[in-house]
């Protein structure tokens, strides 16, 4: 008895919902869907249902409460409950079963269908269950009209984030078809404000829709909009400027998510790029935060660009070498970088006479953009450098002076007049008196 009432309930909401049919039109649409299936009408269950409890009850129950009898809130409440958990089960065996075929199928289409299923929010459910409850209680037209346009303003809102993860879902796709990952790095950097821009105008037309909706005058709120966005943009020149000058970062692509670039003489790899902020991871661990239109007024120095590094480096040799030696050198140089992988040699030439050297300057190119490959390459040009040096017996120069003594001769006239002796005497004032 009880199972007939519900399918009867159910179906009364169900259909009332679906099709805004009289209870009579759906208990029949029922009867004709389940077949041989005898499906008691409600008030007859529930005619059937008070002989059984006691009078007390049955009073309770006819009791009136805000227009409608405590049997009526009751049955509204049931019906909202099971529409429901009836919605909320059905989608989720939906999504379900069509996760089990989307996994064997190839293409990702499929996938993100299931993933919008799996999205829809439990507002929507609740405004089912709401709009099917109400259906069998006496509402005031204000709750009547606020009810009514209930499962269309959740709709929206569900449409809204739906469409917000259609928005993320292409974006990502189209990211997905770049070839090489350098460029999925800067399609991501490039889609960033775009996803924003979208996301907001979406969000702000909906928004539009749904006040629309409530009754609100949305024409006076747009001219309003556009007199106030003028004051706002002519308050917040700073953050748009910093908006626009990530627009330009975006477009240009100076530098893109994942590059190392040093910014007049802060270093460091980039990590995100902001509407209004890029921030930077520095190589002490800090992160650098720098204002966009600040960061395109510098200069930028973008590393991660590079696609090979010139190398300069000098060393300086004894004034005591010989001259074959010299004229070795720039041959035994350029022999020790050839060896070495991921390198071009350029050029070695006996530059300067320095001060306590005989100067050398070297020029190769490093055929990576990694530090630590250039760090690697110049130790075992170094390291190799010192042994064949060492076996040609050719000395690093060092800075050093040298002190020449002459002879005690020469140390006298350089002294000049020298100061007298203690052991020869003065002539004293008397003597001169007596001269």
């Amino acid at each position: 008895m009880m199972t007939l009432s519900w399918i009867c309930l159910y179906a009364h909401a169900t259909l009332a919902f679906g099709y805004s049919l009289p209870l009579t039109q759906a208990l029949d649409s029922v009867q004709q869907a389940a077949g041989k299936a005898v499906v008691v009408p409600v008030t007859k269950q529930v005619a059937q249902a008070r002989r059984i409890l006691p009078e007390p009850v049955v009073q309770f129950l006819q009791t009136k409460l805000y227009g409608n009898t405590v049997e009526t809130w009751i049955l509204a409440l049931l019906a909202t409950l099971l529409l429901y958990w009836v919605a909320r089960l059905s989608v989720s065996v939906l999504a379900s079963r069509l996760g089990q075929l989307a996994r064997r199928t190839p293409t990702d289409i499929d996938d993100f269908l299931v993933s919008l299923l799996q999205r829809t929010h439990g507002m929507v459910f609740w405004a089912l269950g709401i709009y099917g409850g109400s259906l069998f209680a006496k509402l005031p037209a204000a709750a009547n009209l606020l009810i009514g346009k209930l499962p269309f303003l959740v709709l929206v809102l569900q449409l809204a984030l739906w469409a917000n993860h259609l928005v993320t879902y292409l974006l990502e796709r189209y990211t997905r078809s770049r070839p090489t990952e350098w460029q999925q790095v800067q399609m991501r950097t490039m889609m960033s404000p775009f996803k924003f821009i979208a996301v907001a105008l979406l969000w702000s037309v909906l928004g539009l829709i749904l006040l629309e909706n409530l009754g609100f005058d949305i024409t006076a709120l747009v001219a309003g909009l556009g007199i106030g966005g003028v004051a706002i943009a002519l308050a917040t020149q700073n953050i748009l400027s910093d908006l626009l000058a990530s627009l330009s970062i975006v477009l240009d692509k100076p530098f893109v998510i994942g590059d190392f670039v040093i910014v007049d003489t802060l270093m460091g790899t980039v990590e995100h790029i902001g509407l209004k902020t890029t921030r930077i991871r520095s190589l002490s661990g800090e992160q650098l935060i720098f204002s966009n239109n600040d960061l395109l007024k510098s200069r930028i120095r973008n590393f991660k660009r590079m696609e090979e590094r010139r190398v300069l480096f000098t060393f300086g040799v004894v004034y005591q070498t010989d001259v074959a030696h010299l004229e070795q050198i720039p041959t035994l140089v350029q022999d020790i970088i050839t060896q070495q992988e991921k390198t071009r040699f350029d050029r070695a030439h006996f530059k300067s006479y320095g001060s306590s050297s005989l100067d050398f300057e070297v020029v190769y190119y490093v055929l990576d953009a990694e530090y630590n490959t250039y760090m690697d390459i110049q130790q075992h040009i170094n390291l190799e450098m010192f042994r064949r040096f060492q076996a040609e017996g050719i000395e690093f120069a060092y800075p050093t002076q040298t002190v020449v003594l002459t002879p005690d001769a020469a140390l006298q006239s350089l002294m000049g007049h020298a100061a007298p002796s203690a052991a020869e005497p003065k002539p004293s004032n008397s003597s001169l008196e007596h001269a």
